[in-house]
């Protein structure tokens, strides 16, 4: 399946619109009017708030219109460099977590029911675990829903953290005091901690909520706004935070059919800062929400250094490295090795989510449907060859390509595609090009950094 971003139709509204004001030779008021007018249009299909188009559109008004331009930039150009500026200052800053306090750091999680509060618990640990090599401990106090706390167990094991057992008879607050007894005890760096959801903010919840706050008196209490339900996420998130005051906002399952004006509008209502968003359904599809890498996609200039963190978590440098040697050493390129690139490849999730983060590429691939269901099909074909046929791929014959087709449930056609694709491969490393590939990312990681 392929994932439609929460950005995207906010990128198509405004990609044109954009593009023909940076062409511009000289920025009158009624060009300016006109841009501001369908941009107005393309926030509020968005869904973001009201005031909030109001305030951005009349702020940003305010800044173009007698602007004195830079003598290194078009008058299109500083337009953009505005526009950019007020998206980046709607979104608010760069708040991440604060885990400065004596072990553990508590953080809470809260919110309603259904919008994947113990999915992000475990994503959460994960995280810490292994960007920051914190040991963590995760709990659940959700004692009303059926399974809750298997689930959390379930995550926390797949996400490699520790997890604290507890019951549906118990209290949360007596589940709290011991988890973070055990947390102390051992040692642990950070406890998170799963709470319990309504359908709706009701009383109860509340008051639950400000008693396991009152114990453990949390660093960090993090409110998850499920970005697919629009304003009513949003008018949620500020009742709950005039109730209990939380410190920061996730935005939830981003990768799905949202149009993107929660990220736009949350941080303007309720005055906390959003410090992450949850990207898919695995454990490791979790970002820091950086409101200057969020505009650069939305204006349709890709994120290149999202796109090397990922790169780096998820890609086996030591793979590329034996590669490398076995090419330096007069070695060919075969099946095996391919198969290891493609498994590589699976590893990175989906295409079009990357696409996106190179600068200029996602126009050029917005008709692009691909995904993983390709990928499969490739690894299909080669697992379905011999050995003797993933080393030399020179013997194989219309009579293998059949055998092979028949052993991967697919057509000979797609074995003729596979083997034509591995052979441009095969002939743009023998002239040197995986090198090349080596040395652009070693400089893109440097760049990063």
């Amino acid at each position: 399946m392929v994932f439609k971003k929460m950005f995207d139709n906010l990128i198509n509204r405004l990609s044109k619109t954009l593009s023909n004001i940076k062409n511009r030779g000289r920025l009158t008021e009624a060009n300016i009017k006109e841009t501001l007018r369908i941009v107005r249009i393309a926030l509020l299909e968005a869904d973001v708030a009201l005031p909030v188009v109001h305030s951005f559109i009349s702020s940003f008004k305010k800044k173009i219109i007698g602007k004195k331009i830079n003598q290194s930039l078009t008058p299109g150009q500083e337009f953009i460099k505005l526009f950019n500026n007020q998206l980046i200052k709607t979104m608010g800053s760069n708040n991440e977590l604060n885990l400065s306090t004596k072990p553990p750091a508590i953080i809470l999680v809260v919110g309603l029911q259904g919008v994947g509060k113990t999915t992000f618990v475990s994503k959460l640990g994960h995280f810490l675990f292994k960007k920051q090599k914190k040991k963590i401990l995760t709990v659940s106090t959700d004692i009303y829903r059926p399974a809750a706390i298997q689930q959390l167990e379930i995550l926390s094991k797949k996400a490699l953290i520790d997890f604290f057992p507890s019951n549906k008879n118990q209290l949360p607050t007596n589940i709290v005091k011991k988890a973070l007894e055990k947390a102390i005890i051992q040692f642990y760096d950070v406890l998170i901690v799963d709470t319990a959801g309504r359908l709706s903010i009701d009383e109860d919840m509340m008051i639950e909520i400000k008693e396991i706050s009152n114990v453990l008196k949390p660093i960090e209490t993090l409110f998850i706004l499920d970005a697919m339900t629009g304003q009513d996420a949003i008018n949620t998130a500020k009742e709950f935070n005039r109730i209990i005051p939380f410190t920061g906002i996730v935005l939830n399952k981003t990768d799905g059919d949202a149009r993107g004006g929660s990220a736009l509008s949350v941080q303007q209502i309720t005055g906390k800062p959003i410090k992450f968003m949850g990207t898919g359904e695995y454990i490791d599809e979790i970002e820091i929400f950086h409101p200057k890498r969020i505009a650069s996609r939305i204006l349709g200039m890709g994120d290149v250094v999202s796109l090397i963190e990922e790169i780096e978590s998820k890609f086996d440098q030591n793979q590329v490295k034996k590669l490398a040697k076995k090419i330096k050493d007069g070695n060919k390129f075969n099946f095996n090795d391919f198969l290891i690139q493609i498994r590589q490849i699976r590893k990175m999730g989906n295409i079009n989510s990357l696409i996106k983060k190179i600068p200029g590429v996602n126009n050029l691939f917005s008709s692009m449907q691909e995904d993983n269901r390709q990928i499969i099909k490739m690894e299909a074909i080669i697992n379905s060859m011999t050995l003797k046929e993933r080393k030399k791929p020179e013997i194989i014959k219309r009579s293998n390509k059949c055998r092979i087709a028949a052993g991967s449930g697919l057509k000979i056609q797609d074995v003729n595609q596979l083997i034509k694709q591995f052979e441009i491969i095969q002939k743009m490393i023998k002239k040197g090009g995986f090198q090349k590939i080596i040395k652009n990312f070693n400089f893109m990681s440097k760049l990063k950094r």
